[in-house]
Parts: structure tokens; C-alpha cells; sequence
């Protein structure tokens, strides 16, 4: 099959899955077509253990999304299929360059649809089909409509045959999901990426490729290589003096001074969010200093320690974090937000270690932005993949902590265990949980393919 039969054939299934539909189950089967066609038409391309474990992810995120029908399992949805096509069709190209690629392919595909030549096949006819369709078809039903007119006009009797009834057919929703379809299998089958990524693809490669020329590469026109050094050096010994002091003040003030309870949110959230810019200015001065000849500079042992040694502190200053918002988990339970900080957390832990090898074994700034794309990727897919509203209901439950009616009223995909203490315990959501009945009804009620699944083994409330 031709790439304009594929483009075409995924318009049409879309078109069945979408037309008078919502978002919800139908996505994910439109999902699952093109995670089954792109295995089916470019198998001979599937060179790399990366190619099975994305498909793996993409059904797994197919199916993730048919169950919750949430940002995140969408999210993981859109990025497992994307991340397999754009692996498939341009495997030497860096993953990060799918980014840009999406956006600019959103705006070009509607100029480049019209340029037929680029994808519809210039063929000539050399069978009779041409005369068989003109004959066969095109004579034939000119006359039909001819007759049936003079026709109609002879007798009413033969014209209701015809026009007595009525298709249930809604033109405008019709036109507007074929053309929604067609733009996104357009976009997805026929994507363009400019050569300007082709030329520029080695800049994002994990490894020096013209070292001698990295070598003498300096930051600043005005300064020579020694006294850049030297700079990193004083800036590195005085970063760290100040970071050693920020830990002290810090761990300070989060474990030893009394803060009023009442505070305590604040001035956690506060607190973790200098972690947070702390931690991308941190990287953001390895990067710096390290994006070129420093990491094959002989000279420059006292830079690369003091560089380690910034790292650690600031591996001391996640570790407070970590222990900091922990205590304040045990203090009010579990929210969608300290899940977040955890993940960061993780995450930030993670950048630091990359950097950490990025210097020991010499890669360039673009090896650590390869590394957290896959990193950003997986903590997608477990976001999309677990129940985190129900983990957070029955955490809280259990120490019985932040168990407010509306609170637990608003969390997604907890309504079993919501229930069941809420009647327990006489408890009332109010308008939050009569909102959260209403999805639940709206779901129960939407037609198969509109369906989030989750909702399907929920009874509905008496």
C-alpha cells in the first residue's frame, strides 16, 4: 500500500470513529490502526530494541487512554505514537527534533496538502479503465438523473419513492471530522522535515565529533582559554560556598525552626520551588562551562572537581527536598502536587547523574537533553498508566489525613473508595461531588466509542 493509500484509509476510519462521537474510546483504537500500520508497513525497518519497546508503549498507552480517557493518558498516547513513526522513518534523526517537527508540520500541512505532485502519484492510464468508467458509470448515471426528473414531474407516486424520506445525516459534523481526519493523517504519514534538520542533526549527537577543533574553542572573543579557566574556577568556588551556605539555612529552617501550621504549605511550596530553580540553574552552569574544550582540558582538573563537588551539593539539596516534602505528606496526606514534587524530584536527581557522566566521560550538552526526553517520555507513560487519585484516596484514608469531602470529590478515578467512605462515614461532597456524578452519568450514558472504560465498571449511584 502507497503512502496516499494509507493517508487516505486513515481518513476514513477516523471519519467512522468520529463522526456525531466524543473523545474516548474511538482514539484509541484510531491509535491502535496506526501503531498496526506503521508495524505492518515498515516491519523491514524495526532494526533496534528502541522500535518493539515502542510499540509496546503505544498499545499500552492506547489502552491506558480507553480506560481513563485523561490529559495524561492522552499525552502518553500522542507521544508513544509520534515517538514510533518519527523512530521508523528517520531513525538517525535525534528524538528531540520531534518537538519542533510537530509544530512546524501542524502549519505547513495545510499549504503542503495542495501540493499534489509532492504525494499523489503522477500515473497514466496505459488500461481502458478511463473508457470502462466513462462508459460503465458516467453515461449511465447522467441519463438515470435525466429520466428521473422527467419522471418525477409525471408522477408523485413514483417521486416519493425517491424522497419520502430523510438520512439522518449531519453534513456539517460529516465535513468537518473527514477533514479533521485527513489533516492528521496527512500530518502523520506525510510529515515534512526541512534539510536544515538533516544538516544540523550532528549538533545533537552524545559525542564530540571534531575534538581538536573543540579544543581551542573559547567562550568569549575578549578571553583566551587560561583566563576563561580560571574564571569557572573562581565562579565554581564561590557557587559552591554559597550553595554549601543556602543547604545549612535551608535544612535549618525546614527542620529545626518552628513554623506555624498554618504557614507550613506555604513555606514548603516556597521552599521546593528555589529547589526546583536552583536545580535548572545548576545544570543550566555545568552545561556552560562544559559544552565544549573544558571537557578534554588537561588543564582544567581543578574545574572538573569543582564541578563534581557542585553537583553533589546539589544532590544534598534534593535529598532535603525530598526528606522536607515526605514529612509533609505525613503531616496532610498525599495531593496530585506532592506527587509532582516527588517526580521532579526524581527527575532532577536523575539530570544530575547525566551530568555527572557527561563530564567523566566527555559528552556534549545535547547527550543530556537526548537522556531526559526519554526520561520526560517515561514519566508520561507512568503518570497515564497508574491510578494516582485512587492511590491518593486510599493513602489519605488510611491516616486519615486531608479527607475533606470536596477534596476527595475532586480527585479523578477514586469514586469506588469515595463512596464507599463517604457512606461510611455520612459525608457530603456538595456541588464537587454532584459534578463528579454528573461525568460519571454522562459517561455511563455516551455511546461505545465516546467511553472512557473506567466509568463502565462503576455501578451507577442509587
Amino acid at each position: 500500500m502507497k503512502k496516499h493509500h494509507i493517508i487516505f484509509a486513515c481518513s476514513l476510519i477516523f471519519l467512522l470513529l468520529f463522526y456525531k462521537e466524543d473523545l474516548g474510546v474511538n482514539l484509541s483504537i484510531f491509535g491502535l490502526v496506526l501503531t498496526g500500520f506503521v508495524c505492518y508497513f515498515f516491519q523491514d525497518r524495526f532494526s533496534e530494541r528502541s522500535h518493539l519497546i515502542l510499540v509496546v508503549t503505544s498499545v499500552l498507552s492506547c489502552l491506558a487512554f480507553a480506560w481513563y480517557g485523561d490529559f495524561a493518558s492522552f499525552l502518553a498516547l500522542a507521544m508513544s505514537v509520534l515517538f514510533l513513526q518519527f523512530k521508523t522513518q528517520d531513525p538517525k534523526l535525534k528524538i528531540v527534533q520531534i518537538f519542533p517537527l510537530v509544530f512546524l508540520n501542524g502549519i505547513t500541512s495545510l499549504g503542503r496538502v495542495l501540493m499534489f505532485k509532492q504525494w499523489l502519484p503522477e500515473k497514466k492510464i496505459h488500461n481502458n479503465f478511463a473508457k470502462k468508467l466513462v462508459a460503465f458509470f458516467v453515461i449511465p448515471a447522467i441519463f438515470l438523473v435525466l429520466f428521473f426528473i422527467v419522471y418525477s414531474f409525471g408522477s408523485n407516486h413514483f417521486s416519493s419513492l425517491f424522497t419520502d424520506y430523510t438520512l439522518d445525516i449531519n453534513l456539517g459534523n460529516l465535513i468537518i471530522i473527514g477533514i479533521l481526519g485527513f489533516y492528521i493523517s496527512f500530518s502523520f504519514w506525510n510529515y515534512w522535515v526541512p534539510e536544515v534538520c538533516y544538516e544540523k542533526n550532528e549538533l545533537l549527537d552524545n559525542e564530540f565529533s571534531n575534538i581538536a577543533e573543540v579544543k581551542n574553542q573559547n567562550t568569549f572573543s575578549f578571553l583566551d582559554l587560561d583566563f576563561e579557566r580560571k574564571s569557572g574556577v573562581i565562579t565554581l568556588i564561590l557557587l559552591n560556598l554559597m550553595l554549601l551556605v543556602f543547604i545549612v539555612t535551608y535544612n535549618y529552617e525546614q527542620f529545626f525552626e518552628v513554623v506555624e501550621k498554618s504557614n507550613l504549605s506555604a513555606d514548603t511550596h516556597q521552599r521546593v520551588n528555589s529547589v526546583i530553580f536552583s536545580i535548572l540553574m545548576a545544570v543550566g552552569v555545568i552545561m556552560f562551562y562544559f559544552k565544549g574544550g573544558f571537557n578534554f582540558d588537561k588543564k582544567a582538573v581543578h574545574l572538573k572537581t569543582l564541578a563534581k563537588i557542585w553537583i553533589v551539593l546539589n544532590g544534598l539539596l534534593i535529598v532535603s527536598a525530598f526528606i522536607k516534602n515526605s514529612e509533609y505528606v505525613s503531616y496532610f496526606g498525599l495531593t496530585y502536587k506532592r506527587l509532582g514534587v516527588y517526580a521532579f524530584l526524581i527527575l532532577a536527581i536523575i539530570g544530575l547523574v547525566y551530568v555527572f557522566f557527561k563530564i567523566t566521560k566527555q559528552k556534549t550538552n545535547a547527550y543530556l537533553i537526548n537522556q531526559m526526553v526519554w526520561y520526560f517520555y517515561a514519566t508520561v507513560l507512568l503518570c497515564s498508566y497508574v491510578n494516582w487519585g485512587n492511590l491518593i484516596t486510599n493513602y489519605n484514608i488510611s491516616v486519615n489525613k486531608t479527607v475533606e469531602p470536596r477534596f476527595l470529590s475532586d480527585l479523578n478515578f477514586n469514586d469506588d473508595a469515595r463512596r464507599e467512605y463517604f457512606l461510611k462515614n455520612n459525608l457530603d461532597g456538595k456541588s464537587t461531588e454532584i459534578r463528579r456524578e454528573e461525568i460519571i452519568d454522562e459517561y455511563q450514558n455516551t455511546t461505545f466509542l465516546s467511553k472512557a472504560l473506567y466509568y463502565e465498571f462503576l455501578n451507577k449511584k442509587k
